[in-house]
C-alpha cells in the first residue's frame, strides 16, 4: 500500500472520530461521569510499592468516583487543548478502547451492563444491559474468579487508527500503549484502595461477542478490579 493511500485511510480515521456527537447512542443513551480527582493520598512510588495482581475479589461495590477515576487513569484527557491521554499513544492516534463490564450492584446506582468510555467528554456509552461477567470469564478459558470482579475492563484494539499512518508497525505500537494503560489502570486502583488482576488468555471473539464490541474491535487484555478478598 503506497504511503499516499496510508495518509487518506488515517485522515479517515482521525475525521470519523472528531465529527460533532459520533459515538453518541440514540439507542441506548450515554452519560458523563463525574469529575476526577487530580491530587490523591497515595504517591506513586507507594502505588508501584504495594501494587499486586489480585485473583480474588469482595462483592463490595465500587462507586461512581471510583470508577471514574479509574477510567480516566486508562484513558482519560490530561491536556484538553491538543487531547493527549493519560496513557502515551503512537502519534496521538489512540488505537484503544476501554470497555467497563459492570455486575450487579458492583457500582453505586449504576445499572448493570457493558459500558464504552468516551474519553473526549469522560462520558460511558452503555453497549449492553446485562450482567455479562461470567460470559467474559468463560470467554477467557473459564477463569471463573475473573466473574467474581465488581467490574471488569476490557481493553481493545481497532487498529485501523494507527497502522493507518504507521503500517503493520502501528500494531507494535497499539500492543505497547495497552501496557501503559493497564499499569495505569492498576497503580490508580492501588491509590483507591482496590486491587486489579490482569487476563492475557482468552478467546479473542468470544470475548468480544460477550461486551458486544464492533467489528474491527480486538480484545488485548482483561483487568477486573474490586477489593481484595
Amino acid at each position: 500500500m503506497s504511503r499516499s493511500v496510508l495518509w487518506l485511510l488515517c485522515g479517515f480515521f482521525i475525521v470519523t472520530l472528531t465529527i460533532p456527537g459520533w459515538g453518541k447512542s440514540n439507542k441506548q443513551g450515554s452519560f458523563t461521569l463525574p469529575q476526577p480527582a487530580y491530587n490523591g493520598e497515595v504517591s506513586v512510588e507507594r502505588a508501584i510499592k504495594e501494587r499486586r495482581t489480585v485473583r480474588a475479589f469482595r462483592p463490595d461495590s465500587l462507586s461512581i468516583a471510583q470508577l471514574s477515576q479509574l477510567l480516566w487513569a486508562a484513558q482519560g484527557i490530561t491536556d484538553a487543548r491538543r487531547g493527549f491521554r493519560a496513557a502515551p499513544s503512537g502519534g496521538a492516534l489512540y488505537p484503544l478502547d476501554v470497555y467497563a463490564v459492570v455486575g450487579k450492584g458492583g457500582v453505586e446506582a449504576l445499572a448493570p451492563g457493558v459500558y464504552r468510555y468516551r474519553s473526549a467528554n469522560h462520558s460511558l456509552e452503555v453497549v449492553g444491559k446485562e450482567d455479562c461477567r461470567k460470559d467474559v470469564a468463560h470467554a477467557a478459558l473459564t477463569q471463573m474468579w475473573i466473574a467474581t470482579a465488581p467490574v471488569i475492563f476490557v481493553i481493545t484494539a481497532e487498529y485501523g487508527r494507527i497502522t493507518c499512518k504507521y503500517g503493520e508497525r502501528g500494531a507494535r505500537y497499539a500492543h505497547i500503549e495497552v501496557g501503559h494503560v493497564g499499569q495505569n489502570i492498576f497503580l490508580q486502583a492501588e491509590a483507591l484502595g482496590l486491587a486489579a488482576g490482569i487476563v492475557g488468555a482468552f478467546r479473542d471473539a468470544s470475548v468480544a461477542d460477550a461486551i458486544g464490541a464492533p467489528k474491527g474491535h480486538e480484545p488485548l487484555i482483561i483487568i477486573p478490579v474490586g477489593y481484595k478478598k
